[in-house]
């Protein structure tokens, strides 16, 4: 019998877009050694997470885990926000006076 506790994958991820409800799109880049010329080589992939508060703003460094279908292109949600980008604190000071 299978055990009941699956090992989702995690990511770290930085928030490109914050423009439609409860999605945001996050970049995850990668580093690798390229086999035939042996030079390190840097690439992007985009996913669209769900953020079920609106609470990410773009610049934000985040964690994100796999899950589910959401919806057509959604298969990961937000984890947590690991660092607020510089931009976003400065709009919650000035909407908080």
């Amino acid at each position: 019998m299978k055990s009941a506790t699956h090992n989702k994958k995690t990511m770290t991820a930085v928030v490109v877009s914050d423009k439609m409800d409860k999605t945001v799109v996050v970049k995850v880049e990668r580093k690798f050694v390229h086999p035939k010329f042996k030079k390190i080589v840097r690439t992007a992939k985009k996913y669209k997470v769900h953020d079920e508060k609106n609470e990410c703003r773009a610049g934000d460094v985040v964690a994100i885990v796999e899950t589910r279908p959401l919806s057509k292109e959604k298969r990961w949600r937000l984890q947590e926000i690991i660092k607020k980008s510089e931009g976003a604190e400065k709009v919650e000071e000035e909407a908080a006076k």
